[in-house]
């Protein structure tokens, strides 16, 4: 088994590194994240770090790199108080990649990929038409995270569009219905298959399959 150790990691050529830590940890979502400036600039972006932060209340969060640079997506929610939240299908995967490219601060990524704005009021911040699952996200807070600087950005959930028939009895969101993608590093991605579920995991009683969410 090859052993790499602290200093043979920091040996590796930058991008070679990059891409091994940043895929060997696993799938992760692979959501659309879209913001709208004061001045009415539409804005969408790839991000593979959203994560589940609480559901009582309902708030999630995503990390976003070091604000070195210009960081379109953060100055829109700290100006509006808004973003969405947009799940990425097979269909889209290559459009949704491409929301990546440094496109200009006035440009809009959504006609630059082809994406359709979708507004859905009392929000004012753009869904993406062609998401299947959209959420709509109020800025909470930001956490800045001294290790490397970048930022946890959290927001409370205000708005949930998905479709109907894709849930169990408990509630349970079954993403692979909607063709939901899993993004692994940099640039790649997959639809995984879903296993099934199993019930809560007690000391002592086997683990046994859950069926439906009953």
């Amino acid at each position: 088994m090859l052993h790499l150790d602290s200093q043979r990691i920091e040996e590796l050529p930058s991008r070679y590194r990059a891409h091994m830590i940043n895929s060997m940890s696993g799938y992760k979502s692979c959501n659309l994240i879209g913001t709208r400036s004061s001045g009415g600039n539409a804005n969408v972006a790839i991000f593979n770090s959203v994560l589940h932060i609480g559901s009582s209340p309902a708030m999630l969060g995503f990390l976003l790199r070091p604000l070195t640079v210009r960081r379109d997506t953060f100055d829109n929610l700290i100006q509006t108080g808004q973003f969405t939240v947009n799940q990425v299908s097979s269909k889209m995967v290559e459009q949704a990649h491409q929301t990546s490219a440094k496109y200009g601060q006035n440009e809009s990524e959504f006609r630059a990929v082809g994406f359709t704005e979708e507004y859905m009021a009392p929000f004012e911040a753009p869904y993406v038409a062609e998401s299947n699952l959209k959420i709509g996200c109020r800025y909470k807070n930001h956490y800045t995270l001294e290790e490397n600087g970048c930022l946890l950005i959290i927001g409370t959930i205000e708005h949930i569009y998905l479709p109907e028939g894709i849930q169990d009895p408990d509630g349970f969101v079954r993403l692979d219905k909607i063709d939901a993608v899993a993004s692994t590093g940099l640039d790649g991605y997959a639809l995984p298959e879903f296993l099934g579920r199993l019930d809560y995991a007690r000391p002592g009683h086997p683990t046994k399959p859950l069926a439906h969410g009953t």
